[in-house]
């Protein structure tokens, strides 16, 4: 018999406390659903409070989430890429947090199989807000895949010269002739980190871990062009305007990007 049977079946009307239960549940599915079954609690607690107004505390949502039988997602380790010698000094020394957006973006390149062969996407991201802002997909890993990522970048945000710091690794695609020139062009000062330690791009790393996560290993791929597809989907229609981190106040990046003001970093 279900609770509100029993109640029923007593002839009293269901406890408050049991009808609020039921309409938080509700919501911590449809929260759930949305996010393709990836948050866990403190996501879904924040989309709850931040997202809805809702007054309900943490471990109350966490108890609601295990007795609906829902979870979030577990990171598995990554991967890295092959490298080369550094053409740039480090200019970050693992320091990701800057005071305004397109003072430091962050670049890197994963791969993930298809029932056709590898798909390999390059993204660049800005460190303020943890916004994808470039980003491209192709069959090959070659430099064109980390010059049209870039080039998205800065024909979005159109950066002034000399004030963005672009951080890379030292694969072969970042210390080719190619990408170094794409980068003076636009006026960017590269960086790059130490050889072979994810922690000199561990913003980046993150990064991937979550996508991993939330969409490569949730199916598996047929075709590149599903992959890319749904590469492209889960960017721009769900990480960069919906995914809230705990990193910016549980904020996405587009909402986050939204609250700065220029006054906040003013002498």
């Amino acid at each position: 018999m279900s609770t509100s049977g029993y109640y029923e079946w007593l002839g009293r009307p269901e406890p408050l406390r049991e009808l609020r239960n039921k309409e938080l549940t509700k919501m911590i599915r449809q929260i759930h659903a949305d996010s393709r079954g990836s948050y866990g609690s403190p996501r879904v607690h924040a989309e709850l409070t931040l997202g809805l107004g809702e007054e309900v505390n943490r471990k109350r949502v966490e108890r609601l989430m295990r007795v609906a039988g829902l979870q979030g997602v577990y990171r598995r380790k990554g991967r890295r890429n092959l490298v080369n010698q550094a053409t740039e000094e480090d200019l970050v020394q693992r320091r990701f947090d800057v005071e305004a957006p397109d003072r430091l973006w962050l670049t890197d390149i994963t791969e993930h199989p298809t029932g056709e062969g590898k798909t390999y996407c390059a993204t660049v991201m800005d460190a303020y807000s943890r916004r994808v802002i470039g980003w491209s997909i192709d069959a090959r890993q070659d430099t064109d895949l980390v010059v049209n990522a870039l080039a998205m970048a800065v024909a979005r945000r159109k950066p002034d010269a000399h004030s963005t710091i672009l951080h890379s690794d030292h694969g072969t695609q970042y210390t080719s002739w190619a990408f170094g020139k794409r980068l003076r062009d636009a006026d960017l000062l590269g960086s790059m980190g130490t050889v072979g330690d994810c922690y000199d791009n561990a913003m980046m790393e993150s990064f991937w871990g979550t996508m991993q996560l939330e969409l490569l290993d949730a199916k598996i791929w047929k075709t590149r062009e599903e992959l890319a597809n749904a590469i492209f989907e889960w960017i721009e229609c769900w990480y960069n305007p919906y995914r809230r981190h705990s990193s910016i106040g549980m904020h996405s990046p587009v909402t986050f990007e939204a609250l700065y003001r220029p006054s906040d970093t003013a002498e």
